[in-house]
């Protein structure tokens, strides 16, 4: 092997030979990077986990709460001891409202610390894996949470400002103090960031990368909020009762900090837009694609997302909304789209996913060309096991065809049926009654006939409708639903079964290993899967023309199968605004499924599925959306 000079970004780096595979990194002090070797284009583990230092610091943030003094925002630090004084290292962040709250990943860990208060075990595995490899680890608590100062959000000004102040200290501006209240600088990093999370966490590092701060280089938000409005509300229908305030009163359990935060809640209660489920100001400032105070123009870090195309919590809005607006402003993206619910990819694809993030971060932190991004950048699992990788996303394929619904109850391409067709309100009715075939008058259903080839369903599915109600507040549920028995990932458990067995990520000490067990899909035979859900409020009685956008896709319908439409009013998911036994008609001549397809839509067969096919469900084939969920688990 030839020795020859790689520069990485800010230094220049000697490459020593090794064993084959294997490159070592040198760089002479001072340096914006750290010493690393490199195998297979990775960095590899050669700094000391247990020696490492860890130390907490508190950094100054403005008054958030209201309570006229600035916050103090903790965040616990783990680097490499090795590196003080000699190099400057790029930092893996995870900010959180769970550390000391419900814990965080699958195995639900919390923070500890020992009797002097310094940080014995960081939650996952980020810190096991990255610091040997040169990253530093920072784990933030959220104001109002945990060790930290202040009051919670709901995704609000506090919660982002105060993980941008601590972004901001790392890149050499504002101020910190540590337990003895002495300043302290972070004269040991280099400035850059990435920030991770899952679910609250991820959208966290959503909504700082919309502030634009300086020195957040990276974000990879897994299963994240982009829009607050669009994880409690849809199209004005209204997840649940004052869902902000109660979430912010379960994140804030655990904390140190003993702080009466009544006021902020009832500020909640009172600017939510519960009676209406109008987007009003309190939401715009809880936006991060074109909010009030953040929005995408000002994202600078590239984005790599990951979602769950099964994710029931957070929907798929979140994601493919975030993705697109990303890509109009040209901010750099990759995206990894599973089968699972609000399932992490550590817990999915654990062995691709540790590699795929290992060499993310490198190019984007360290400036390691390891051509990461000449790579696809979209890969989509379209079926169990089953992984499509594409440059964008939607896929270029899929071109939208319009499907007919018509009042003998079948569905397909060609002219509108000029007939009505009505349903019967019925506040109750469940989402396995709504889907089983047969005749129901609570509901409407239409069916496609068998399809001839194989399809792939990419992107969001809208709804036409056309359709009069006599009742002060309207609701419309809308379904998209695969029939056709075929192996798919299971709704139970966010289709994710936790096994005996476990592996381990990185270096460990007594406090901190590890060590996690191993994750598989759930997968069984089942009947029909729901593939889109869409709701939208109706005020006023009368006629009203409205689209109603579904929930974002990637799926494959094999050949033989039907595709069904279902409308009805209320249903799982959302709360019910109408309750009564009223009429709703449907003008069919004005009403259409507009579906995003890849593959033959021309080869429709003829073919009817009896209703003894969908008569007893297998568990697993329809979700629960009416259980009580928050965003981090």
């Amino acid at each position: 092997m030839k020795a020859r000079i790689l520069a990485l970004t800010g230094s220049a780096a000697l490459v020593v030979p090794m064993a084959l595979g294997t490159v070592q990194v040198a760089q002479a002090a001072p340096t914006e990077n750290p010493p690393v070797t490199l195998v297979d284009g990775m960095t590899s583990p050669v700094y000391d986990y247990g020696d490492a230092i860890r130390e907490t610091v508190w950094v100054d943030a403005p008054d958030l709460d209201g309570d006229g003094k600035p916050e103090r925002v903790a965040a616990d630090i783990i680097r490499p001891r090795e590196l003080d004084g000699t190099a400057r290292v790029p930092i893996v962040m995870d900010a959180s409202p769970y550390y000391l709250s419900l814990g965080r990943g699958n195995e639900s860990e919390l923070k500890k610390y020992d009797a002097a208060g310094n940080p014995t075990k960081f939650p996952l595995y980020y810190d096991n894996y990255f610091v040997p490899r040169g990253y530093a680890f920072v784990a933030v608590d959220m104001a109002g949470t945990a060790r930290s100062t202040g009051c919670t959000d709901e995704g609000g000004r506090s919660d982002i400002e105060s993980v941008k102040a601590v972004i901001e200290w790392l890149n050499g501006k504002g101020t910190a103090h540590d337990v003895n209240n002495k300043a302290v600088n972070a004269s040991w990093s280099n400035g850059k960031t990435g920030m991770i999370g899952k679910s609250y966490d991820g959208t966290l590092a959503n909504g700082v990368a919309a502030t634009g701060v300086d020195g957040l280089k990276t974000i990879v938000p897994i299963s994240a909020i982009s829009s607050w409005y669009d994880y409690n509300r849809w199209q004005g229908a209204v997840k649940s009762r004052h869902y902000a305030s109660s979430l912010s009163r379960t994140i804030a359990q655990g904390r140190t900090i003993a702080t009466d935060c009544s006021a902020r809640l009832n500020d909640m209660d009172a600017n939510d837009a519960d009676a209406t489920g109008a987007y009003t100001d309190f939401w715009a400032e809880r936006d991060y694609r074109a909010g009030s105070f953040y929005d995408v123009s000002k994202v600078k870090a590239s984005v790599f997302i990951v979602h769950g195309l099964q994710d029931n919590n957070v929907k798929t809005m979140n994601a493919s909304k975030w993705w697109a607006d990303l890509g109009k402003q040209g901010v750099e993206r990759k995206m990894w789209l599973t089968r699972l619910g609000h399932v992490d990819p550590f817990d999915s694809n654990r062995q691709e996913w540790v590699t795929t993030l290992n060499r993310w971060f490198d190019h984007e932190l360290m400036g390691i060309d390891n051509g990461i991004n000449r790579e696809p950048a979209v890969s989509v699992e379209t079926a169990p096991n089953q992984w499509e990788q594409s440059k964008t996303w939607p896929i270029q394929a899929a071109r939208t065809m319009a499907l007919n619904p018509r009042s003998d109850g079948t569905m397909a391409l060609g002219t509108s049926d000029r007939g009505t067709a009505s349903y019967v309100n019925n506040s109750r009715l469940s989402e396995t009654n709504a889907v089983k075939l047969g005749d129901d008058p609570n509901r409407l259903q239409f069916l496609t006939g068998t399809t001839k080839h194989d399809i792939r369903i990419s992107g969001t599915p809208t709804v036409d409708l056309d359709i009069t109600h006599a009742a002060p507040v309207g609701q419309v549920s809308v379904m998209l639903v695969d029939y056709g028995t075929m192996d798919r990932v299971s709704a139970t458990g966010d289709g994710a079964l936790t096994l005996n067995t476990e592996t381990c990520w990185g270096a460990a000490t007594a406090q901190d290993d590890a060590c996690y067990k191993d994750v598989t899909r759930r997968i069984q035979s089942s009947q029909l899967q729901v593939l889109a859900r869409g709701w939208a409020r109706l005020d006023g009685a009368g006629q009203h023309k409205v689209t109603v956008e579904l929930a974002a896709n990637d799926v494959a319908v094999p050949a033989g199968h039907q595709l069904g439409l279902v409308v009805s009013g209320a249903s799982n998911g959302v709360l019910a605004v109408d309750q009564s036994t009223g009429t709703y008609t449907l003008d069919l001549r004005s009403t259409k499924l507009n579906l995003p397809v890849s593959g033959p839509m021309s080869g429709f067969g003829p073919g009817q599925l009896t209703a003894k096919d969908t008569e007893h469900l297998a568990p697993g084939t329809i979700a629960n959306l009416n259980k009580t969920v928050w965003p981090g688990k």
